[in-house]
């Protein structure tokens, strides 16, 4: 019987030392905690790098600070280096002839105003006839395209002369020289400020008819 007691006492101590050496809940999860802090460190995060501006305007723009947006920003006037002269007789009985450029260029140029004519070897020049659009109604005057004025004949009254030819030059309202461009108009009778001329248009009829 003794010994039976000292078995099961025995038992009982062997029972209490394993229970004390098993650790608790939380020192398993502090176990754990450890574990997952003895973790690799994550790699840092590089920082997005910020978007370039768009260097193109948006659509709705108006066009750079050159006038690009206007077509007709690098037109300039025509002079007589841009264009061929030619003069044809229109009208026998009153000397009126129709005068006419054509674009001899590889680019665009406007035509301005008024022809200015003088009259062979006489002093002065035709009058204005008419009104002439501004320079940004004017004729724009594409590579081989043509341009019309009418210059009208003086009255022989017996105080004017007769020339042979006459001398033109555009007008570019600018100081630039220009070579003038001349053109045969036999009997042209010459008035003191009888002789007119119109300004540049589109068709020979208008030209003549102004």
């Amino acid at each position: 019987m003794r010994t039976v007691c000292r078995a099961a006492a025995l038992l009982a101590v062997s029972a209490l030392a394993l229970t004390a050496c098993q650790p608790s809940d939380g020192s398993k999860d502090r176990a754990k905690g450890t574990d997952k802090a003895t973790a690799s460190p994550s790699k840092p995060t590089t920082p997005s790098k910020p978007a370039k501006p768009s260097a193109a305007p948006s659509k709705g723009s108006s066009g750079g600070s050159d006038g690009s947006s206007d077509p007709d920003y690098d037109v300039f006037p025509c002079s007589t280096y841009d264009v061929t002269f030619t003069a044809t007789v229109a009208e026998p009985t009153t000397s009126s002839y129709l005068l006419k450029i054509t674009n001899k260029g590889g680019k665009a140029c406007k035509v301005l105003g008024h022809p200015i004519v003088t009259f062979g070897d006489l002093d002065g020049q035709a009058t204005e006839r008419g009104e002439a659009p501004g320079i940004e109604d004017a004729i724009r005057l594409e590579p081989g395209e043509t341009a019309y004025a009418g210059l009208m004949g003086g009255a022989k009254d017996g105080k004017g002369k007769t020339v042979n030819s006459i001398a033109m030059t555009m007008n570019t309202e600018s100081d630039l020289e220009q070579k003038p461009l001349t053109a045969s108009t036999p009997g042209l009778y010459v008035s003191p400020d009888k002789n007119s001329v119109t300004a540049w248009v589109g068709n020979a009829e208008d030209a003549l008819s102004l």
